[in-house]
Formats: structure tokens, C-alpha cells, sequence
């Protein structure tokens, strides 16, 4: 062994200990930083948890639903974890030359296997820089660090098959089919003599593992993290229903003793989200699919899910720096100037206090409150991004601190709470008069819990009417339709009348989860008297609730969507639609029913078993469909910027040219028929409940429904 490549060997020790040395230092910093979060009860499912690495990361379920995207990040993924194998090799030949890896034999299939490999990387590499930079997609970021990293990887490949090809003129091996690039490159350059190749080979050789080294340090701390925290990510994600709040123990802060700091209600500075939710903002791959989704972006609000992920792992980096005094970004002689490291070296010297030298308040400096109030909490951001982050719970637990630790709301917003905690509805109507829209039909029965119960009868399901379908005029006519159709199909049902109150939904998604606790359990209450087993419902809202978020509160019960129990009714028989409805109509997914329920199919065939529907689908529809605008406690509020969001999804409506816009949500019915009104085609584009028809394809009753005027609605 000669003098050059001892110290060949000597430098690349070193280079590579010092890489490695910086690797770990940095990771030991993130997770420093995420254990600064609350702990929280974690339910260590391995199998379950397995089963989702394996789904999410190897099978890149998410990252396949942008199938152009998707296709170019497998090609990263699969590609980078196979040229590893190509990197030892090219390695190896570096420390011991005219040697390679023991595969005897296979090795000509080894490396022209890696060279298909190398090669389609390269390609993915152009595709991807195509997409970023020419055709500029607007969810992509065009900084330097996506372009550093492109070069980073372009440079590894190219590097390898360099290196292969002068270590073949070097060696004096013969051009081979198993090499076909370097054997290409060898014959270009067969001119050059042995010292030369070598020469060329090992500066490709030291380019190949610095680029190498450089990557695996620039990783944790960039956007690139994700290929650490992503997998940790998905493996630590909840288990239990998507989108389901947790509740604040209530009882637990009343025994705070004297003297213990009381708990937080919400989240006002960083450290009051769990370390779970801190691996999130560490996972993110700044690809911008929640971004691209969100209808508050969409409609030029100021919230970018994206950007408030980015914004909280920012501030949890700097807040780490503070409290930990460790440089967040090596190697320090090249970042001492980075916000981050500032902060370590002042939190370090004597005398120093955390206040003077990073105090930015979360809510106000970091997220504004605006961008906190524009979300609808559609998660259709959870549901595009391909690390599984939440953004939802992060944006509620902000506004439990504005509503119930500031008391800070809106002011529509406020009074549609007050008007739930006297009366049980968001207007303040007589909760006495709850079960006046009976009244308009009185050809229906209606019968209340009580009623039946003084006759000795029983009932199947409870029928959880809400506010909109007992106030609202445009949402009683769905709760008629509905109650219509049970009752031709015979099912036996009751109503809690003037006894029932809010379901909680709208207070518990504005932040004043006190005021939803206190309901929440005055119904259980009131269902445990009525001796509820099952509970159907026209309210997506009230659906979610009662079914994934009552249970914390001891609630047992089958909940029912309306669209589910009459398409149930249709495929048994009971209700047969036989008049024709000559409509194309295209149906709106409801958020709280489609992305949090995962029931798209059966509002979708009970128009299908309606003779004369063409049914069309918009190119937002499903999983992607996109919200109304109403959710997240903002149907009682103002949007004050940007344009409407009902408006927007009418737009994505119109352009499949329906006659009939449909629904399974009341909510979502007055957001969509506003849109219409908005843009002028109310006479020509009707906006129907599934209930409704389905009633009049059973019925007929000379339906025309792009004419039937509607009452204006108590929203008006």
C-alpha cells in the first residue's frame, strides 16, 4: 500500500467520522427540541404501526395521489435506496483499488442493475427541475435549497458513473455490457493513460463521497429531514379516528394543588403541544400538496397549512436553541450567524434571560389570528400530505387558547355562542319552538321521544333533527323529505323535540371546547333517558361528533348518516324510486362526511337509482372534493378577505354544466345555493338534499326542480 493511499484512507476516516459526528449532534438536538412538547399517552401498536410504514412510506400511498409527482419521488426513493449499494461499491474500489464487493458471479447483474438505477434517477432529477423551475408548478418553492438539492443528487450519479468509467481505463478492463454507461465513457476517453484515469477517478471518487457526506449533514437540518421524522412520523401517527379532537380533562385542572403551574387550556407558546405533534413539523416536506388543497389558500386568505407548519417548526427550532443553549446549525464556523445559533451562544453567556433574548409571542408574532380563524377544518390537507402531518388539532388548540385563556372571538362568532349556551341554537330562537317545523307537514309522523313513551311505544332510531333542520326554513324541508321516506318505509323513530340541544360541533371547533363539554354531556344525558341505541342524523356535523368525539364522554350508540339509512331502505326494498328526475346532477361531498367518515358511495347510489339521473362528478370530488366553506364553526362568521369560498365551489360545480346541485348537508345545501344566487343561476341550477330527491322520485308529485321556489332561509 503505497503513501497516497494511506493517506487516502487516513482523510477519508476522518471526513467521514466528522460527518458522522455532525449527523448525530444534530439529531440529538431535534429530539431534544421535540421532548421540550407534553408528553402524551401513546398506544404502541407495533403490528398496526408496521402496517402503515409499509402502506405509507414503502408503498407511498399518499405521494401516488399527484401521479406525476408520485411517480418522480418513487423514482428518488427506490432509486436512492439502491444506489447505496453502488456507493459502497464505488467506495470500495476507492480504498482498495482493482477491487469491488464479493458478489462473484453477480456482479456484471449488480452493476448494470445500478446503472439503471443511476440513470433513472437522472432522469427524475430533470423531471423534477422541469417541474419546479419551467413549468413551475405554484405549490413548489423555487429557492436555492430545492436547486442545491437537485445538484446534490444529479452529482452523485454522475459522479458514480465517471468514476466507474476512468476505474476501467485505470484497470484496464474492457469495454462490458454490464457497464454500459462507464463502459461508454472509457471508450470516449481511452486516449488517457493510466496515471491520468486514476487521477480523474479519484477526484470524482472524493467529489462522489463529499456531495455524499455534505447531504447527510444538510438533511436534519432542512426540508429533508422528512426522510428521518417522515417515517417516524407516519409510525407514531394516531391510531384512533381521523380528525377526532381530544378533550381537555376539565377535572384534572381543578385539582391542580397550590403552588403546581396550572395547566395551559390550548396552545400559547410551543412548548404546549405534545412531542407527538412536534415530530410533525419536523416530518414536513414543504411540497406544498396541503397548500394547493386548502380552500382558504385557494380563495387568497392569508392561512397556508404548509406555511404554518414551517412557521411552528421555526419557532420550535429557535425556542429549542433557547432553552437547550445547542446550536441548531452545523458545522458553527459556517452558520455562526444563523438566528438559531445567535440565540444558543446569548442563552449561554452568564446572566443571560430567555425573555431578552427570543420572546415572540406564538399567537400575534409566529401565527396570526387570522390565519388561525380561516381555517375550515376540511382536512384536505391531512388528507394530500404524504407524511401524515395534522394540521387541524394544531389550528383548534390555538383557538382554545384565544377563546377560553384570552377571550378572544369574533364577534358574530361570540354571539352565536351565546345564543347555543341560552337557547341551545346559534340565532337565539326559542328553544321552546324546536319542534315547531313539524307543523309544516302535518301529514307526517313526527313523534317526539315523549310522546311515545306516555302511547307505550318504542322507537328504532332517534332522528337528531339540529338546529338547521328545526330553525332554518331550507334545512326543514330536507328534515321533512327525510322524515317522509321513513315514514313510507316504515321505520320507527322519535325526536327529542324541545329537549334537544347543540351537538357541540360548532363550539368545540371554534375553541370553546368548556361550552361543548357542558353539552355533550347534558345529551348523553338526555339519551340515556331515552334509552338510545341508534341515532340518525341530515347533519355531517353532528354525524362526526356523535360518532368518533361523544364516545370520550361515555356515549354508546350507532350513528347513522341520513344518506346511509335510505340507501340502505333503497337496496332493501322499502323505498323504490320509480318516477323519473331527467337531471344531470353532480353531488358535493361533504367534508365532515366524505374526508372524516369516508362515506362517498351511498348518497352516489341513491341518485343512481333514480331513473333519469345523469350523474356527473366535478374534477374536485371525493377525497379531493373541496369544502364549502361552512365548517370549523364558519358558517357564523364573515369571510372579510379574499373570495368566498361557497362561491368558489359553486364555480368547480358549474363547470360539468349541472341542473342540479346535491348534497348531504344541509350546511353545505345554504353555502352552495348561495353560490348559485351568488352567480346569478338559481333558476336555472337547483341545489337539493338527497332526501329531497329521492322523495320525489318515489313520490312524483309533478317535480320540476330547477323551478320550485325556496323560501329564503333564516341565514339570509
Amino acid at each position: 500500500m503505497g503513501p497516497l493511499l494511506i493517506a487516502n484512507w487516513i482523510l477519508f476516516f476522518a471526513v467521514v467520522a466528522y460527518a458522522l459526528a455532525l449527523f448525530t449532534y444534530l439529531i440529538k438536538t431535534r429530539i431534544q427540541f421535540i421532548k421540550l412538547g407534553k408528553k402524551e399517552e401513546f398506544d404502541n401498536n407495533v403490528s398496526e404501526r408496521l402496517r402503515k410504514i409499509w402502506v405509507y412510506v414503502f408503498g407511498q400511498k399518499k405521494l401516488l395521489k399527484d401521479k406525476k409527482s408520485g411517480a418522480i419521488h418513487v423514482m428518488f426513493f427506490y432509486g436512492f435506496l439502491l444506489v447505496q449499494f453502488g456507493a459502497i461499491d464505488l467506495i470500495w474500489k476507492g480504498l482498495k483499488p482493482g477491487s469491488h464487493l464479493p458478489f462473484g458471479p453477480l456482479y456484471p447483474a449488480f452493476t448494470f442493475f445500478q446503472e439503471i438505477v443511476a440513470l433513472t434517477i437522472l432522469v427524475a432529477v430533470v423531471w423534477a427541475f422541469h417541474r419546479r423551475y419551467v413549468e413551475k408548478l405554484v405549490r413548489l418553492k423555487r429557492g436555492w435549497k430545492s436547486g442545491l438539492v437537485l445538484i446534490f443528487i444529479g452529482g452523485l450519479m454522475v459522479s458514480t458513473l465517471l468514476a466507474n468509467g476512468m476505474n476501467m481505463i485505470w484497470q484496464g478492463h474492457a469495454a462490458s455490457w454490464s457497464e454500459p454507461v462507464a463502459s461508454a465513457i472509457a471508450t470516449i476517453f481511452s486516449f488517457m493513460p493510466s496515471i491520468a484515469a486514476a487521477t480523474v477517478f479519484f477526484v470524482a471518487w472524493w467529489i462522489h463521497l463529499l456531495i455524499l457526506l455534505t447531504f447527510l449533514v444538510y438533511v436534519p437540518q432542512s426540508k429533508h429531514a422528512h426522510l428521518i421524522a417522515g417515517p417516524a412520523n407516519v409510525y407514531f401517527h394516531r391510531l384512533d379516528h381521523a380528525g377526532r379532537l381530544k378533550p381537555i380533562d376539565f377535572e384534572a385542572l381543578e385539582n391542580v394543588e397550590e403552588g403546581e403551574e396550572m395547566p395551559p387550556l390550548g396552545v400559547g407558546k410551543i412548548t404546549d403541544f405534545t412531542q407527538l405533534q412536534m415530530i410533525d413539523l419536523y416530518a414536513c416536506v414543504e411540497c406544498g400538496r396541503c397548500t394547493n388543497m386548502c380552500p382558504a389558500t385557494g380563495t387568497g386568505k392569508m392561512l397556508s397549512p404548509m406555511d404554518l407548519i414551517t412557521k411552528l417548526r421555526d419557532n420550535l427550532t429557535n425556542t429549542g436553541a433557547l432553552v437547550t443553549k445547542q446550536k441548531p446549525w452545523v458545522p458553527t464556523f459556517a452558520f455562526n450567524n444563523t438566528k438559531g445559533n445567535q440565540i444558543a451562544m446569548a442563552a449561554g453567556l452568564e446572566g443571560a434571560t430567555m425573555d431578552d433574548i427570543y420572546s415572540p409571542s406564538l399567537i400575534g408574532d409566529i401565527i396570526t389570528e387570522e390565519e388561525i380563524w380561516a381555517c375550515t377544518t376540511c382536512r384536505n390537507c391531512e388528507d394530500q400530505c404524504p407524511v401524515m402531518n395534522e394540521h387541524v388539532d394544531k389550528i383548534i388548540d390555538l383557538r382554545r387558547y384565544l377563546v377560553m385563556t384570552e377571550g378572544k372571538m369574533d364577534p358574530d362568532a361570540q354571539r352565536a355562542m351565546t345564543n347555543i349556551e341560552r337557547q341551545g341554537n346559534p340565532w337565539g330562537l326559542n328553544r321552546k319552538e324546536k319542534e315547531n317545523w313539524r307543523e309544516a307537514r302535518p301529514d307526517l309522523h313526527i313523534p317526539t321521544v315523549k310522546e311515545l313513551k306516555k302511547a307505550g311505544e318504542e322507537f328504532e332510531y332517534l332522528f337528531w333533527v339540529g338546529s338547521m333542520g328545526s330553525f332554518d326554513n331550507r334545512s326543514q324541508k330536507i328534515a321533512l323529505s327525510f322524515v317522509h321516506l321513513m315514514n313510507e318505509a316504515g321505520v320507527k323513530f322519535a325526536i327529542l323535540g324541545n329537549k334537544e340541544k347543540n351537538s357541540g360541533d360548532t363550539p368545540r371547533r371554534l375553541g370553546n371546547e368548556f361550552l361543548f363539554q357542558e353539552l355533550a354531556t347534558a345529551n348523553i344525558d338526555e339519551f340515556e333517558k331515552a334509552g338510545v341505541t341508534k341515532l340518525v342524523t341530515i347533519d355531517p356535523h353532528a354525524y362526526n361528533i356523535f360518532k368518533n368525539e361523544y364516545p370520550d364522554f361515555g356515549f354508546k350508540a350507532e350513528v347513522i348518516h341520513h344518506t346511509e339509512l335510505l340507501h340502505e331502505l333503497v337496496v332493501q326494498g322499502k323505498l323504490k324510486p320509480e318516477h323519473a328526475i331527467n337531471e344531470t346532477i353532480t353531488f358535493h361531498d361533504s367534508c365532515y362526511l366524505g374526508r372524516y367518515n369516508d362515506v362517498y358511495d351511498p348518497p352516489r347510489e341513491i341518485l343512481k337509482s333514480i331513473p333519469g339521473v345523469e350523474l356527473v362528478e366535478m374534477k374536485r370530488n371525493r377525497e379531493d372534493g373541496m369544502c364549502c366553506g361552512a365548517g370549523g364553526g364558519l358558517m357564523w362568521m364573515e369571510e372579510d378577505s379574499g373570495h368566498r369560498i361557497n362561491v368558489a365551489r359553486t364555480e368547480q360545480a358549474l363547470e360539468v354544466s349541472p341542473g342540479i346541485i346535491s348534497s348531504g348537508c344541509p350546511y353545505c345545501l345554504t353555502m352552495l345555493s348561495d353560490g348559485t344566487k351568488a352567480k346569478e343561476v338559481e333558476e336555472t341550477v337547483g341545489t337539493y338534499d338527497i332526501a329531497e330527491l329521492l322523495e320525489r322520485s318515489i313520490f312524483g308529485e309533478d317535480w320540476q326542480p330547477t323551478e320550485v321556489e325556496e323560501e329564503e332561509s333564516i341565514l339570509q
